[in-house]
């Protein structure tokens, strides 16, 4: 499986100690899910800056007002997923984002959902002869993906921004720096 709820906390206000639980929870998990949040564009970019630097999704419009946060936004009339195919968010960059930290703020009554996979599971699962086969392997990581570009395209979500194109080589099987857990590094979107 992957992922975890994380209930009874507050991120606007957390110690030191609360901040630490949760990284760890993080880096088990995979995913961690937090709900009856009530974050400002200030308190999502002070929780997201605690985690790392921000490096901000080039393909998405920024909040006119916080540079720091690209929005991910679709009209009633707009059918395409954006990002409907499973995918790594970053894997095109030399460095990938460590994560994304997501904040709804406005969702349809039905549909929109988000799902997410672990790969550590997908990795653990295969036999040794695949393992054996993967392991020292790179993989291509590039935005130039055509699931991906029609997505951004017909949705409009660049806003016209020209977006330089990246390549990148990643192993296909990285090890997370603190829990030694092997997780393939593949995906189809990118």
């Amino acid at each position: 499986g992957v992922g975890a709820e994380i209930t009874g906390i507050d991120l606007k206000n957390l110690t030191d100690a609360e901040f630490d639980a949760i990284r760890q929870a993080y880096a088990v998990h995979g995913v961690i899910f937090f709900r009856d949040q009530d974050l400002t564009e200030d308190d999502h970019i002070a929780f997201a800056e605690r985690w790392a630097p921000i490096n901000v999704n080039r393909f998405f419009a920024a909040h006119p007002d916080y540079p720091e946060i690209a929005l991910v936004a679709k009209e009633p009339d707009q059918k395409d997923n954006i990002g409907g195919g499973w995918h790594t968010d970053h894997s095109y960059d030399a460095e990938p984002a460590m994560g994304s930290v997501l904040v709804a703020r406005v969702l349809p009554d039905s549909g929109g959902d988000t799902r997410f996979a672990s790969m550590y599971s997908a990795y653990e699962t295969l036999d040794d002869e695949t393992k054996a086969e993967i392991d020292g392997l790179r993989a291509v990581h590039s935005s130039v993906s055509a699931t991906y570009a029609t997505a951004v395209a017909a949705n409009s979500v660049s806003q016209g921004k020209a977006v330089q194109a990246e390549q990148v080589l990643h192993p296909v099987v990285r090890t997370h720096p603190e829990t030694g857990r092997r997780a393939l590094f593949v995906n189809p979107a990118f």
